[in-house]
């Protein structure tokens, strides 16, 4: 079952990305040990709970919500691993950590879609990562070098498809403006400028990723799936069937 959020709306900054907050749960301070949980549309994968920001909402609300609807955890939520831009599909998400303190036995995800979570070492999670959410690896990379920021500096703007070297002592990431200073182009991606409505969550981006996918699989001479090739024979028919133009006659 795929989860829906009809009455949600979407939220945009002033440069028209999707604002997005997600959260790297983690079991104690010594952050060892980070919850995922299953996606939705592919269950058998491993995602970092998250989603759209809403209007009038800020990011840590949303950071808490979604955990407690998606992993059914409450915690204390502590630093800003920064701002991590998609710029394929146009969204940043603002991620935090959060110290979890507490586990409910039954959460509105795990009802509703059968949604299960599970503690992973930081290794392992980037294992799983890996199968289904490359670009997230990247949240538990900065989550190693964040600790090493200075406390009141600006989360920097990362890309989501930026490498991170694992031995390096500093954060990744950098201003988008060359001329701008990091808190200024935190403050622009945190800023919302306009919002269009039906937002369906994680259900719609990830359709929207596995659509790409397996277009791209056609061009490459892969064969489509049955969604796909559905789509281009009902386009084939329309075209046959389509009344041919008429002459005007003299």
């Amino acid at each position: 079952m795929v989860k829906e959020k009809p009455n949600s709306t979407r939220i945009y900054d002033k440069e028209g990305y999707r604002r997005r907050a997600a959260c790297i749960c983690v079991r104690s301070e010594a952050e060892a040990e980070v919850l995922l949980v299953t996606s939705s549309r592919r269950p058998e994968l491993w995602i970092v709970p998250g989603g759209g920001v809403e209007p009038e909402e800020e990011a840590t609300l949303t950071a808490t919500r979604e955990v407690l609807e998606e992993a059914g955890v409450i915690g204390d939520l502590g630093r800003c691993l920064g701002v991590f831009e998609n710029s394929e599909h146009m969204h940043r998400t603002e991620v935090f950590v959060m110290v979890v303190t507490q586990e409910l036995e039954e959460w509105e995800d795990s009802k509703t879609i059968g949604r299960k979570r599970q503690w992973f070492s930081i290794e392992e999670a980037l294992s799983q990562l890996a199968l289904h959410k490359p670009t997230q690896r990247t949240y538990l990379q900065q989550l190693r070098h964040s600790k090493h920021r200075c406390p009141n500096s600006a989360p920097p703007i990362i890309s989501e498809h930026e490498a991170c070297d694992d031995g390096g002592d500093y954060p990744i990431g950098t201003p988008k403006d060359e001329n701008s200073t990091p808190e200024e182009s935190a403050t622009a991606a945190a800023t919302p400028t306009m919002t269009t409505a039906n937002d369906s969550g994680e259900a719609e981006e990830e359709e929207e990723e596995a659509v790409n996918e397996e277009r791209k699989e056609a061009e490459a001479g892969v064969s489509p799936s049955p969604a796909i090739a559905a789509d281009e024979a009902t386009d084939a028919d329309a075209s046959t069937n389509a009344s041919p133009p008429t002459t005007p006659t003299t």
